[in-house]
């Protein structure tokens, strides 16, 4: 495919620019040596129609990345009980986005979710089954015995884990909404990412929020390593690659008692997770969202021409570039020795990792 380089060098302009995502997008803009604005929230209320409309009318940018949304903190469970956030930044935005690209005639990316399928596609007696649950005890046996035999879910079969096809989080249900809502947009490319994971240890990352659950939930899912995700974004419009939907993960599926083992050996040998028996016991707390437990199919993506490394190749190349999160060491407690306080003898204000 040709290039898009010769085309509009324009400024880019990314939405979200301060969360896991946006971040990422900022990272890969810069190594290509391509203008950008990043915008927050904070600094830019993006979520004011007119007053993202009149910004995008005069900044003219070549593209504009959407990686603004709300996927709960620490996790989906949040989302539950902030729904009209949630509401508002994974549904009502990307249609105001549309809406202004449209005006503007802007082409742009829009960072969804594979959180809206539930299951995958199994060869069973030489014919394919769609499977919900993924955690079923025969079904779990079979992909931990033959993984080989579980296909992941295309763009062109609809989403199963969605208002339309409970149960379902709200979290995805609100996803799926934005999916539906852009199907009539034609310039903008909806890019699917799943459960996003990198080499730097912060909170939106899988693998931070492993070492710090008390206890995991295990389950089979697809993956995107983040900066994996951000390039294969970038690089579908600098192919020409035909704007729509894309499953941007890296190939592959892997249960989450898999990722911990090659975190132990890797991050922490000292670490030793602690997982919930089964489904029964993980969702008796209160509070527990539907967890999206789904394998997508990168094919798609992969026949643009675009490269997404294997899961588990991905994962290990991370673990082996882990940098773990600094944090100042507690100042320490002053003593006294005779009428003069003194500081105790400690490590000052030095960091440890």
């Amino acid at each position: 495919m040709h290039s898009r380089k010769q085309a509009p060098d324009g400024m880019f302009c990314v939405l979200g620019a301060s969360g896991y995502i946006g971040q990422a997008f900022s990272r890969e803009l810069r190594r290509r040596g391509i203008p950008f604005i990043p915008l927050s929230r904070n600094a830019f209320d993006y979520t004011r129609f007119g007053l993202l409309f009149e910004y995008v009318r005069k900044l003219r940018p070549a593209f504009l990345i959407n990686a603004a949304g709300y996927s709960g903190r620490p996790n989906v469970d949040a989302c539950e009980q902030q729904r009209t956030a949630t509401f508002e930044a994974n549904t009502l935005l990307p249609q105001k986005i549309a809406r202004v690209c449209l005006a503007t005639n802007t082409p742009w990316g829009h960072v969804s979710s594979g959180c809206i399928y539930s299951g995958a596609k199994v060869f069973d007696n030489g014919a394919v089954r769609i499977v919900r649950d993924l955690n079923a005890p025969g079904v779990r046996a079979l992909f931990d015995a033959q993984p080989e035999r579980f296909l992941g879910f295309t763009e062109s079969e609809e989403p199963n884990f969605t208002f339309r096809r409970l149960p379902c989080s709200f979290c995805g249900g609100t996803k799926a909404l934005a999916e539906e809502a852009l199907r009539d947009f034609g310039r903008c490319y909806v890019w699917r990412q799943r459960i996003p994971f990198g080499a730097k240890d912060e909170p939106a990352n899988l693998l931070s929020k492993l070492l710090r659950y008390p206890r995991i939930y295990d389950h089979v899912t697809s993956l995107s390593h983040v900066d994996d995700f951000a390039r294969a974004c970038l690089d579908l419009w600098e192919r020409l690659a035909p704007f729509g939907t894309y499953n941007v993960t890296n190939p592959g599926a892997v249960t989450t008692r898999q990722v911990a083992g090659m975190m132990r050996r890797v991050v922490k040998s000292a670490w030793r997770p602690d997982f919930y028996s089964n489904d029964d016991e993980f969702y008796g707390e209160p509070g527990r969202a539907p967890r999206s437990s789904s394998i997508l199919d990168a094919t798609k993506l992969l026949s643009t021409g675009v490269r997404m490394r294997p899961v588990k190749e991905a994962l290990a190349d991370a673990l082996r570039k882990w940098r773990p999160a600094f944090r100042p060491v507690p100042l320490p407690k002053p003593v006294f020795e005779g009428p003069v306080l003194v500081e105790s003898r400690g490590a000052g204000s030095e960091l440890e990792s």
